[in-house]
């Protein structure tokens, strides 16, 4: 008996979890896809019911909390529980339970449901509400003359194309309210001038423009000022390293005691020459000339000390004689 009764509670407890899930993928797959150009209105109809008794309308936005309006016919009542003010009626519910939304926005994108209950029964329609936001087309030349189209701010992302075949790769940049701006350079093949037609597709509609660009005279004299800016300043670079070089430099420049001691090494050795044999006397031998050799460079060394101190000492008698008198020659 036990065994049975839970056997019977567990299949009970299946079929209904069963019945959930297929409820659940039957409002899924049965909400209705509306889109609305973003700042327009949009009108949601409720299932037409003769003697309903209560409407409901359930709204889940991917923006904000979920929204509700009622309507009771046996109170004659309405009410609504965090709503904002352009979303309501759009007449008289016990007439018309159609939901109006004046100036759609991108935080009115979500999920709508109408549940309507009536001597017939219970019925509900589901509606999944997206906006669209119309992307706004720019086409203009770069500084290299390559036509650029652009489509600003639109949701979805539009698709860009060009009508003379090019390479191209669009970039998409997204922005925080949802919306995705799109650009695209248009690249020619072997062409001075650039005639080229931007196609932009969108499901709030299809634009297109055309342009002509020439190659910019402007890119040309940036790089040529780059260059010789660069030049300009690797030259003055090198002369500076150049001077500083030259600078640092040791001068070479002869001692003054090695170029005294050369003269005076010079002018012995003349000496020596001129008189090789007259220092001591008139021998002639080899023995005498040698010692002569060694001594005669000392002994004219004191010769010309001596001869210097003698015209020195006689000058200074010579001044200190009385008047009248001079200095013996």
């Amino acid at each position: 008996m036990k065994a049975g009764a839970d056997m019977n509670i567990a299949g009970k407890t299946v079929c209904v979890f069963v019945l959930l899930t297929i409820t659940k993928v039957t409002r899924t797959v049965g909400n209705k896809r509306v889109s609305v150009t973003v700042g327009s209105s949009s009108m949601l109809t409720c299932p037409t019911k003769s003697n309903r008794t209560m409407v409901t309308w359930k709204i889940s936005p991917k923006v904000g909390g979920p929204c509700t309006l009622g309507y009771r016919s046996d109170q004659n009542k309405t009410d609504r529980t965090n709503c904002s003010d352009s979303i309501n009626w759009k007449f008289r519910p016990d007439q018309d339970p159609t939901l109006a939304i004046q100036q759609v926005g991108i935080a009115h994108e979500g999920n709508y449901i109408c549940e309507v209950v009536s001597t017939e029964g219970n019925f509900h329609e589901a509606y999944h509400l997206t906006v669209l936001v119309p992307p706004r087309l720019i086409l203009y030349c770069d500084d290299r003359g390559s036509p650029v189209c652009t489509a600003v701010a639109g949701k979805p992302a539009a698709r860009i194309s060009w009508v003379l075949e090019s390479s191209f790769t669009p970039r998409e940049e997204g922005h925080d309210n949802g919306t995705v701006t799109v650009v695209s350079k248009f690249t020619a093949y072997g062409s001075n001038v650039t005639n080229a037609t931007c196609f932009m597709s969108h499901p709030a509609g299809n634009q297109s423009s055309s342009i002509a660009c020439r190659p910019s005279e402007n890119s040309f004299i940036l790089h040529a000022s780059i260059f010789l800016c660069f030049l300009s300043i690797s030259t003055f670079t090198a002369v500076i390293y150049y001077f500083k070089l030259r600078g640092n430099r040791p001068c070479h420049k002869p001692k003054p005691s090695e170029t005294v001691q050369s003269r005076q090494t010079l002018q012995l050795r003349r000496t020596m020459q001129i008189r090789p044999s007259t220092i001591h006397g008139s021998s002639g031998s080899p023995e005498n000339m040698d010692d002569t050799m060694e001594v005669e460079p000392y002994t004219i060394y004191v010769q010309k000390e001596n001869v210097i101190y003698n015209s020195v000492s006689d000058l200074t008698v010579g001044k200190n004689l009385p008047q009248g008198l001079s200095p013996a020659t």
